[in-house]
């Protein structure tokens, strides 16, 4: 079998071919180090950046002055005035076109949207078989009469092939004469327009040439609102979108979009989005839930770069960017109105509130959506984790005002993909009529895992299918997911490549640092905790913390360079691991992986080459932290990574499974359906047979999956789904959700210090709980949660005020909370006596406290206050700076 590796592509800066084959432009020198324009000079052999103790500017003055790069001045944001002043430079110098065409082919038909980019996407390809140079590229009617100015720009390189592009501000101007044609430019000539639109200098008279190519047709449209509803599965990684088109969803669709196959018809889309962080832009499905500040010089405007775009530009700066950035904000649906101060690659500071950030981000994803499909969305379906469901709805009902979000029919993610199996099925015709079958859904992400359980009835009704379904919230754990795989990797790197550069290449076998046989590794975990396992791992990481240091929040009180240099190594570390899973876990075929220089000459059939742009490691030499261009000589094979991980997955399915397995509920399950990005990985499928041992679990793999995997995509399309079967009136469907099942516990301290348990682990949120009494001028009373595995996951304070009571009856409590707080446990309270009542919620999860008082034989309610179990989605935060 074939089996593939990595190849990790240096960078510019440590080629070490001949001067003039490495060329730059000035923003991407800004990006560099002083120590990577050091290199440059060093590898380039400039003696000018050598002799000489230059600054900064001064390299880049060198460097520019030999490896310039050709800039491309493309005409993008609106300039005042900038239209008029071309209109009158076409007027006074582009009298006569050259003579023929140039060997240049145009789309015939041009279809433009006001306020909306043009891009590769739109398919609007220009080929020529003369040279051609990226240049601006006018649009005049037969009077010349200037009607817009797009982009010409070359496609990924390849000789003689362009596209047609525009900023999303550009301006288009209608006239009455309607016979339109493109003019193309020279370099030249196209620096000259571009100055004289942003009225660079003052610009000497000039006879400029240029092609003249008529179009067929061209339409400038408005975007029109479509009743499509655009489905968003924020993730705490990544971020997925589609909608269901139907035949009528926009009055005119693009006729090219339709022909070029990207957007069909009566069918789900998925949006993709160009990941522009090496040399060739893919698109793909999925965009990283991550933001970066790009200008936050004016606080009331401030500029961010989205998923693709903000890895790439934390790339192009070797991770040594001041510049604010964001990962897992997923995580702050509880504090989502918590400011956070931000700064841009220039310094500038702003306060800017955790809201703002998320409707850029949500609204970006929107954006894409817009363009693709070719219409307005007001509509939007935002999946949630099954037991935040409110917390999520609430926050981006107010984060999008503009938008109506999908509240009666929102699925939360467990059951998106839940229904989407049922749709499956009803599909395939194997429910039987009226039979009740049972789920399980391990639904694996980013940053948590859930377990939910379902009944549900499928009944073949005479206009209808009727479809029946309760769930419940089984148990989760907020601080695992697939990036728990991906720092486990990232560790397993960390030690081999420290190891390499000391020069103990042997001591860093899996074997060394996990000493138990795969076979043995699931009963080592039952009897000596997943912990034990993985302690020879930690010790190794922190010894290799002295050689490649990754916790950068240490290193605050150090030198700027210091604090740069481990925060890259952490970024560049956990991007090269990420990249690493994706590799092992995305083909059943791949065995092995290596990392090398692309000059090395090494090709073996069994390796795959997938190249980076840049190597990145600072690593630490008798206390100086040194660059590391030497590309490490190891090879990672998929025994090793599986043999790593295993301990970790197998701990979580156990914690999930175990109590259904050992009370024989296990076998009432007929479907175990694992979904998110992560559960692809084939140790899922095998921990999860210790458990369900023979059954069948709908586990599907294909042997070579796209960039995104079919999981990934699955709550999209059964929460697309779902609502398009309602919408036409082919499902009647009643949900309704069980009490969850609550993995933490609550407790107080007593007068006398003693703790007492107010909720219990894993007990139904609808059962009466506890209560705590104190005197009723008691100032303040402390709440603790523990975890299911007994630690404190944090405390809250109720701050109890006089002010906020007020005189209630038994009767009045009885009705307002009638199956939370029982009439003995309020007639037993006496007089001077405070009792705080705890109860679960459903809906928010988290748990009220509620204090009611006993003051002159009369009672009094105090004021009700909701804890969230998790003050954060996940409590782990792998960008912390202590990794």
């Amino acid at each position: 079998m074939k089996g593939y590796s990595y190849k990790l592509h240096n960078d510019l800066t440590t080629q070490s071919s001949g001067r003039g084959a490495a060329k730059y432009t000035r923003d991407e020198l800004m990006e560099m180090t002083t120590f990577q324009l050091r290199n440059i000079c060093y590898k380039q052999r400039l003696v000018e950046g050598l002799g000489n103790n230059l600054d900064r500017e001064g390299l880049i003055r060198i460097i520019m002055k030999y490896l310039s790069a050709e800039e491309r001045l493309f005409i993008g944001p609106i300039c005042e005035d900038g239209f008029d002043r071309v209109q009158s430079t076409i007027r006074k110098y582009m009298k006569i076109p050259l003579q023929g065409d140039g060997g240049i082919r145009v789309p015939a038909r041009l279809i433009l949207y006001s306020g909306m980019a043009m891009d590769k996407s739109d398919g609007y390809r220009v080929t020529s078989t003369a040279p051609l140079t990226e240049s601006n590229v006018l649009l005049v009617n037969d009077r010349m009469e200037l009607c817009g100015i797009l982009n010409l720009q070359q496609d990924d390189g390849k000789q003689g092939q362009y596209y047609l592009s525009t900023d999303r501000e550009t301006q288009w101007m209608l006239t009455s004469n309607r016979h339109y044609s493109l003019l193309f430019l020279r370099k030249r000539e196209s620096e000259y327009i571009y100055n004289t639109y942003y009225q660079v200098h003052d610009q000497p008279p000039a006879n400029i040439q240029y092609y003249k190519i008529p179009l067929a047709e061209l339409e400038i449209r408005e975007l029109e609102e479509t009743d499509a509803v655009l489905a968003i599965d924020f993730g705490t990684s990544n971020t997925t979108a589609g909608a269901f088109l139907y035949n009528g969803y926009a009055a005119s669709p693009s006729s090219l979009d339709l022909l070029n196959g990207q957007i069909q018809m009566d069918t789900i889309n998925y949006v993709k989005f160009p990941d522009t962080t090496y040399k060739n832009t893919e698109w793909i499905e999925a965009l990283p839930s991550v933001v970066s500040v790009t200008d936050c010089a004016d606080p009331t405007n401030i500029h961010y770069n989205f998923g693709y775009q903000a890895l790439r530009s934390m790339r192009h700066s070797s991770y040594s960017s001041r510049a604010s950035v964001f990962h897992g904000m997923k995580r702050w649906v509880n504090n989502y109105t918590k400011l956070e101060e931000v700064m841009d690659t220039q310094g500038n500071i702003a306060m800017v509130s955790r809201s703002d950030i998320l409707r850029a981000y949500i609204r970006y994803v929107v954006t894409r959506a817009e363009h693709q499909f070719k219409c307005k969305f007001r509509h939007l379906h935002l999946s949630s984790p099954v037991k935040m469901k409110t917390q999520f709805i609430d926050m981006f009902t107010q984060i999008l005002p503009d938008y109506k979000i999908e509240e009666d029919n929102a699925l939360d993610e467990g059951m998106a993909v839940l229904y989407n199996t049922i749709a499956d099925g009803i599909e395939r015709g194997v429910f039987e009529d009226g039979e009740e079958y049972k789920a399980l859904v391990i639904d694996c992400g980013g940053g948590t895992t859930d377990l939910s359980s379902c009944n549900f009835r499928v009944e073949d009704g005479h206009m209808s299918y009727r479809i029946d379904i309760n769930t419940t919230y089984e148990n989760g754990d907020t601080n695992f997911g697939g990036n728990n795989i991906t720092y486990r990797i990232m560790q397993f790197m960390k030690i081999v490549f420290a190891d390499y550069y000391m020069g103990q290449r042997n001591l860093s076998d899996i074997d060394t640092l996990i000493d138990i046989p795969g076979n043995d590794l699931f009963r080592e975990v039952d009897e000596q905790g997943v912990e034990q396992i993985y302690s020879e791992l930690e010790r190794r990481y922190r010894e290799a913390e002295h050689v490649i240091p990754t916790a950068f929040t240490l290193y605050e009180n150090r030198s700027r360079d210091e604090y740069l240099r481990v925060r890259g190594n952490f970024h560049f570390l956990w991007e090269i691991a990420e990249q690493m899973k994706e590799q092992f876990f995305r083909r059943t075929g791949i065995l092995r992986n290596r990392f090398h220089s692309e000059n090395d000459p090494l090709e073996q059939s069994d390796l795959q080459i997938t190249t980076m742009d840049r190597w990145f490691l600072s690593v630490s030499r008798n206390g100086e932290m040194k660059d590391e261009y030497e590309f490490p000589d190891v090879v990672f094979n998929i025994k090793e990574i599986t043999q790593l991980i295993k301990a970790d997955i197998y701990d979580v399915v156990r914690k999930f499974l175990d109590d259904f397995y050992r009370e024989g509920r296990i076998s009432d399950y007929s479907i175990i359906k694992l979904t998110g990005q992560s559960c692809r990985i084939d140790v899922f499928r095998e921990a999860l047979k210790e458990f369900v041992p023979g059954r069948s679990i709908e586990f599907k793999q294909k042997p070579v999956e796209g960039r995104v995997p079919d999981l990934k995509l699955s709550c999209v399309r059964g929460a697309i789904r779902y609502l398009n079967a309602r919408k036409f009136g082919s499902i009647e469907v009643n949900i309704s959700n069980y009490s969850a099942v609550i993995p933490y516990t609550v407790s107080a301290h007593t007068h006398n210090n003693q703790e007492k348990e107010l909720i219990s682990s894993l007990e139904r949120s609808n059962r009466v709980l506890g209560s705590i009494s104190r005197p009723f001028d008691t100032a303040e009373i402390e709440f603790f949660l523990h975890g299911n595995d007994g630690g404190l996951r944090q405390s809250y304070l109720y701050v109890n005020k006089v002010k906020d009571y007020r005189p209630v009856t038994h009767e009045e409590v009885d009705k307002t909370y009638p199956d939370k707080i029982p009439q003995d446990d309020t007639d037993s309270i006496v007089n001077g006596e405070t009792k705080w009542f705890v109860f679960a919620d459903d809906n928010h999860w988290g748990f009220h406290v509620l204090p009611i008082a006993r003051r002159k034989d009369g009672l009094h309610l105090g004021r009700k206050q909701i804890f969230a179990f998790e003050s954060d989605l996940s409590e782990l935060d792998f960008f912390d700076g202590l990794k």
